[in-house]
């Protein structure tokens, strides 16, 4: 998010509520009150539709492209495995964090559900056909319509996976979709400028039918985003510690700067030039942390996992929806798949959420909640995402015999 957009969300994160507590008990009667809710309504119904809008290109182009692109895992295919599979073990950690944190803190419980309009469908566990069906398209074209983003990403792995395949014969096509991907980005930041007016309504809004309590609510969400984060910290440095030893704290002293730097522009992409080099100068060997940070920028964003599973937790409590075990476990595998591919899209963790949100019966309007504050969130878990790939780098040099020994 532009400097320039952060602070016109800052500015609609403070006057929303203020506008709100002026509104409130005001209009005098009901319909009065209604009437106003109803018109905030529209800005925030707008804004969820513009995001929706440009789910499927997106995910379609940048997946694509990252697969096709990905062609070192073909060629050193041990270290691609053992990579791979850190990557899905430590997504599971910081994703189980995150859900973790929200039923301790439920935070979503301190807020009254919005009214939308008809009965919210009950989360029921899927059945096994009904996986299928959301896993494997009969017509990628019929998915980007409706928007069933697992049966658009098997499609985006396996198009990119052809397209890999090919060569120089298919280079003019990726090329093509990176330049479409380019595109789509842009307006991604289109839609996201109009953040600050769905912020303002939403937070007008619900202050107006519920007072300056629901402040406190966020207050406890922050809280228990970042005390998720904390323990996700402490869980990487113990598994770092047992693969490196005594070296894990020297590791951190290496990122110290990137890390500064991905905290405070709230982009973890930012970070990746100064990532490299320092775990270069740990004792990385160049040819291992060249291909494992690319890889794990696009496939191991544990602040990010983190903070969807948290998230998507948040808005379940916020409608009162009981997810059970079994909606559980299904929303981390879901959102694990999601979370694929999708480095360098701007506000990557609202794609996800907001693609996810339908597969158990969330209503999207929980979404724009999470707006008001994603950008004091993004902070960490853009800093997260840095710790997760220097760590997954070093494992890796570890088990390869390519950390150089000693103190680096």
């Amino acid at each position: 998010m532009k400097p320039r957009l952060t602070w016109f969300v800052a500015v609609a994160t403070i006057a929303g509520p203020a506008c709100g507590l002026l509104l409130h008990g005001w209009p005098g009667t009901a319909s009065g009150a209604a009437r106003v809710v109803a018109a905030f309504s529209l800005v925030t119904a707008g804004f969820l539709r513009l995001i929706k809008m440009i789910i499927a290109p997106l995910v379609f182009c940048t997946l694509s492209v990252g697969v096709a692109r990905m062609d070192g895992a073909a060629s050193i295919a041990r270290v691609g495995a053992r990579t791979i599979g850190w990557f899905v073990f430590a997504t599971l950690i910081s994703m189980c964090m995150g859900l973790g944190a929200a039923h301790i803190f439920k935070p979503g419980l301190g807020l009254t559900p919005p009214a939308i309009a008809g009965e919210l469908p009950a989360a029921t566990p899927l059945k096994p056909q009904e996986i299928m069906e959301h896993i494997i398209p009969t017509s990628v074209i019929q998915a980007m319509a409706a928007n069933e983003i697992l049966q658009i990403v098997v499609f985006s792995i396996l198009f990119g996976a052809a397209a890999s395949s090919l060569g120089s014969k298919a280079a003019a096509l990726i090329d093509l979709l990176e330049q479409a991907s380019g595109v789509v980005l842009r307006m991604t930041g289109y839609v996201m400028a109009v953040a600050p007016l769905a912020v303002f309504a939403a937070l007008a809004s619900t202050v107006m039918t519920q007072g300056l309590g629901v402040l406190a609510v966020y207050a406890k969400f922050i809280a228990g985003f970042y005390a998720a984060l904390l323990a996700l910290w402490c869980a990487l440095a113990g598994l770092l510690y047992l693969g490196i030893g005594a070296r894990a704290g020297r590791l951190l002293h290496h990122i110290r700067s990137p890390l500064l730097l991905a905290f405070s522009t709230a982009s973890s992409e930012a970070a990746y030039p100064r990532t490299l080099q320092g775990l270069q100068n740990f004792g990385i060997s160049t040819r291992l942390a060249s291909f494992v940070l690319p890889l794990g920028y696009s496939f191991n964003l544990d602040g990010t996992a983190l903070y969807c599973s948290f998230g998507v937790l948040f808005i379940a409590q916020i409608f009162r929806i009981d997810m059970g075990v079994q909606q559980e476990i299904m929303m981390l595998l879901v959102l694990m798949v999601m979370s694929k591919g999708v480095a360098g899209v701007p506000r990557a963790a609202l794609m996800v959420m907001a693609a996810s949100l339908s597969y158990f019966g969330l209503p999207e309007q929980g979404l724009v909640f999470i707006v008001a504050v994603d950008h004091l969130l993004d902070m960490g878990r853009s800093a997260t995402n840095v710790v997760g790939n220097a760590v997954a780098a070093a494992l890796v040099a570890k088990w390869e015999g390519e950390l150089q020994e000693g103190p680096a």
